[in-house]
């Protein structure tokens, strides 16, 4: 399922298909589209009364998120449907209570552009190269097709957001758009939470082995007990957070004042290798699955 070299949105597509053609247990749903016009897919696994979400791949350049999601969709479904055990625990009594929803890869034009570069035919072309500071080298860029960063989109302080960041105008990281959920990548994204009252929730990024569990004391009193949990079974350390305002899980818990949480899987400088992929879903693993049972 997976390229030596990357994960992009034709692999997903092909992913999706595979899996939700072999295991009833998973279905795909449309929730919106990219700035230019990708469907963004969330996928359901299980029936049980409480939801659960995980996303990926919010920034370009973090696109081994979708893989290792997708590694965990494949992985829960297969053992769902054949009766068996995923991390020590058979899946059926783990998915009983809980209905999974992912969205692999909120960002779909990002990765295209972070893995492939820029086409002289591209729409975009004139501007993005001009964002970019002139280069051709898209391999860091971590916003959207149009130089926003959809993790500083949300509506939860974005005003100090902006003035933190700093950013004029659009480029490759770090500008937070012109409003508040500018981006329909950002939009669907809070459209789709706000519809499904998620009971919890995890952005998966890269890098850092870390866990960020609060935002402005907005999170419930369990939170940090959670994130401790969430540290234990990954080797990852749960790190309160200051500082930074306006991400999907800061909107999530100002929203809802339910766990959410940011997870920074693997170490190095993003994009980290495929060539990483194993080992690091190795350490992920047992922290999706205890996503399942908070």
């Amino acid at each position: 399922m997976y390229s030596v070299q990357s994960y992009g949105y034709p692999d997903l597509l092909e992913g999706v298909r595979q899996l939700s053609g072999r295991y009833p247990f998973l279905s795909a749903h449309v929730i919106g589209e990219s700035v230019m016009g990708k469907p963004l897919l969330a996928l359901r696994c299980g029936s049980g009364s409480r939801l659960v979400h995980m996303n990926g791949a919010f920034h370009a350049n973090e696109w081994i998120t979708s893989a290792l999601l997708m590694r965990f969709v494949a992985d829960l479904s297969a053992a769902y449907c054949n009766g068996e055990q995923i991390g020590g625990q058979h899946a059926n009594e783990l998915c009983r209570d809980v209905t999974l929803w992912i969205v692999p890869m909120v960002n779909p034009d990002g990765v295209d552009l972070a893995q492939h570069g820029l086409p002289a035919s591209h729409p975009y072309h004139r501007q993005l190269t001009e964002w970019n500071g002139g280069s051709d080298k898209f391999g860091s860029w971590k916003a959207n097709i149009r130089g926003v960063d959809l993790n500083d989109q949300f509506p939860a302080f974005w005003h100090e957001e902006c003035k933190r960041r700093g950013m004029e105008g659009p480029g490759p990281r770090d500008y937070p758009g012109p409003y508040p959920l500018s981006e329909p990548e950002a939009m669907a994204m809070a459209r789709f939470t706000e519809r499904m009252g998620f009971h919890t929730v995890m952005a998966l990024h890269t890098q850092g082995r870390e866990i960020y569990w609060n935002y402005r004391d907005y999170e419930p009193a369990e939170s940090e007990q959670l994130a401790k949990r969430l540290a234990r079974v990954s080797g990852y350390e749960a790190v309160k957070l200051t500082g930074s305002d306006a991400g999907y899980k800061d909107w999530y818990i100002q929203r809802f004042r339910r766990p959410g949480f940011t997870v920074e899987a693997g170490f190095g400088e993003n994009p980290l290798p495929m060539s990483n992929f194993d080992n690091i879903y190795m350490e992920l693993q047992p922290l999706l699955l205890e996503m399942l049972r908070l």
